[in-house]
C-alpha cells in the first residue's frame, strides 16, 4: 500500500459489456491473462485491501483469491453503485481507510501511481473525491471517494441519481491528469478501456510487445 494512505481498493465489475456481447468483459483471455488480472496486480500493491463489485454468482473470479461484493441497491444502477458497496464493505471491513480507490476491470494499462497521485490532489480535504483524468477526458470510474460521503450517495441513488459526473460535481471532485505511458514500444493512454473485439486485439497487441511482466 502506498505509504500514508488507507484506501480500499475496489474493482469495478458490474457491468453488462453489451458492446462485447455481454459476459464480463475483464475475464476475457488477452494472452494467457485476463484484462482483470492485470488491473489486480497493478492495483493490489497500492492499497490495504482489495474487493472485486460484481453482481451475480461470485465463483467466477475465485481464481484471483479476493471478496466479491455485490451492490447493496438492487437493479444494476451503474457505476455509482458500486462504488457505494466498495464503501459499505470498507467501513464494515476496513474501518480503518478514510477513502476507497475504484478502477473497472477493463483497464489493463492502469497506473501504479494511481493511488498516490489521486490522493495528493486532495491531500488537504478530509471528506474529498479525486478522478483520474487523461488526453482531456474525465474517467468517472475510476477515482479516490472519501468514506465518509456513502450517506449522501446512497440517499442520492435512491431518489434516483445515476449520472456519476452529476454526483461528483455537486461534491467539488478534483481531476487528476495523467499522461501517455510507454508499455513495450508503444506510447498509449494509461486508462484505455476495451469496449469492443478490436478494442480487446489491441490490448493483445500492446501486452504481446511488452513482454511477461506487464
Amino acid at each position: 500500500m502506498a505509504e500514508g494512505i488507507l484506501a480500499t481498493g475496489v474493482v469495478l465489475a458490474g457491468g453488462l459489456s453489451r458492446r462485447m456481447g455481454g459476459g464480463d468483459k475483464g475475464l476475457v483471455d488477452i494472452g494467457g491473462k485476463t484484462m482483470l488480472g492485470c488491473v489486480v496486480k497493478r492495483l493490489r500493491p497500492q492499497v490495504g485491501r482489495l474487493i472485486i463489485n460484481a453482481n451475480g454468482d461470485p465463483e467466477r473470479f475465485e481464481a484471483l483469491g479476493l471478496p466479491v461484493v455485490a451492490d447493496t441497491i438492487a437493479g444494476f444502477l451503474g457505476p455509482l453503485a458500486g462504488v457505494l458497496a466498495g464503501m459499505r464493505w470498507s467501513l464494515l471491513h476496513a474501518p480503518e481507510a478514510r477513502w476507497i480507490v475504484t478502477a473497472t476491470s477493463d483497464v489493463p494499462f492502469l497506473p501504479t501511481d494511481l493511488v498516490a497521485r489521486l490522493a495528493a490532489a486532495v491531500a488537504n480535504r478530509p471528506i474529498a473525491i479525486a478522478l483520474a483524468q487523461s488526453r482531456g477526458g474525465m474517467h468517472p470510474a475510476i477515482g479516490l471517494w472519501s468514506v465518509a460521503l456513502a450517506d449522501d450517495l446512497e440517499q442520492q441513488l435512491r431518489a434516483g441519481l445515476r449520472k456519476v459526473l452529476q454526483w461528483t460535481d455537486q461534491q467539488g471532485a478534483v481531476a487528476v491528469p495523467f499522461d501517455p505511458t510507454k508499455i513495450g514500444s508503444q506510447v498509449i493512454d494509461p486508462f484505455f478501456n476495451a469496449n469492443t473485439p478490436d478494442d480487446i486485439e489491441t490490448v493483445r497487441s500492446t501486452l504481446a510487445g511488452a513482454g511477461p511482466s506487464t
